[in-house]
């Protein structure tokens, strides 16, 4: 399969920027969660990888060349708001798109039916869109962007508005066409979600990628943290060079030390009594943004 890549894009309205050189990489077969405050550049990047707005420089490439209009007709498209026909009925709705991008009368009728049935929408098939919850509306217009068996998922806010079990059912269907190697975007403010279920995330800021990589590699820092479950007091960090507690609950804390391993701190905190939990302090996709933000501010 093929990967999408963003080199260098930038894009101003009225002298406002809305991206700055923003460059990232979505491979074949994976989940990329692209996260960032209202107005932080996302939908305008997606828009450009659709070729409904033009970038003022940089270029999309897809396997590794400009991409086309050909190549486009192969995204499968979720906008953030409502990209149906409000009175079409779901079953003529999703044939109709899959006959716009080329499927035969009877494949567009079969595969309308295997993504309703999929998604949880089967039994409103006859139904119009307008009458469906909003939840069910969102189902159905992910059912629009699969329909054609694209070869590339772009999505605006996917998971806003859908309940617990339609955000499992919708997660289940991103992960089995990433397995199949279709690469996928989308972004959310929906931070552990995102965490739980991205290969990849990258973080804009006022049209900035400000940080790309896993969770792991986002967490990687050179002050780590660790959680020690022990002495009742915290006077025994001072016993380990470098070391400083960030946090306290009870008998718990958190300490951040210089790079290393940690063994000062466990060592130090021994010495003063039993140990009952030593562990990395993990943070998560949402202390991380937290931070990335406010170190950008900071610089």
């Amino acid at each position: 399969m093929t990967s999408l890549d963003i080199e260098s894009l930038s894009k101003s309205y009225a002298g406002r920027v809305a991206l700055d050189g923003a460059t990232f990489t979505v491979a074949a077969g994976e989940i990329f969660g692209f996260v960032g405050s209202n107005g932080a550049g996302k939908t305008t990047a997606m828009r450009i990888v659709l070729g409904v707005l033009s970038a003022d420089a940089g270029q999309v490439r897809w396997g590794g060349r400009p991409i086309t209009l050909d190549d486009r007709r192969r995204i499968g498209y979720m906008p953030e708001e409502r990209g149906l026909y409000p009175r079409m009925r779901v079953r003529d709705q999703l044939e109709y798109l899959a006959r716009l991008h080329g499927l035969t009368a009877p494949a567009a009728k079969a595969s309308a039916q295997r993504w309703a049935e999929t998604l949880g929408v089967a039994e409103r098939l006859g139904d119009e869109v307008q009458k469906l919850s909003l939840g069910n509306q969102q189902r159905v217009q992910l059912a629009a962007a699969l329909v054609h068996d694209p070869d590339l998922l772009v999505l605006d806010e996917p998971f806003s508005g859908l309940d617990p079990v339609a955000v499992d059912v919708m997660s289940g269907v991103l992960r089995e066409r990433a397995d199949a190697g279709v690469p996928v975007i989308f972004s959310s403010h929906q931070l552990d979600l995102v965490e739980r279920l991205c290969d990849r995330v990258g973080i804009i800021k006022t049209g900035r990628m400000v940080a790309t990589g896993s969770i792991d590699e986002l967490r990687t820092t050179d002050r780590p943290r660790w959680v020690v479950d022990g002495p009742p007091d915290a006077l025994w960090v001072a016993q380990a060079p470098g070391a400083r507690v960030l946090a306290r609950d009870g008998a718990r804390t958190v300490v951040e030390t210089p790079a290393g391993d940690g063994q000062e701190v466990l060592r130090a905190a021994l010495a003063a009594g039993p140990v009952r939990e030593f562990a990395p302090a993990r943070p998560s996709l949402t202390d991380l943004f937290r931070h990335v933000v406010a170190s950008e501010e900071a610089a």
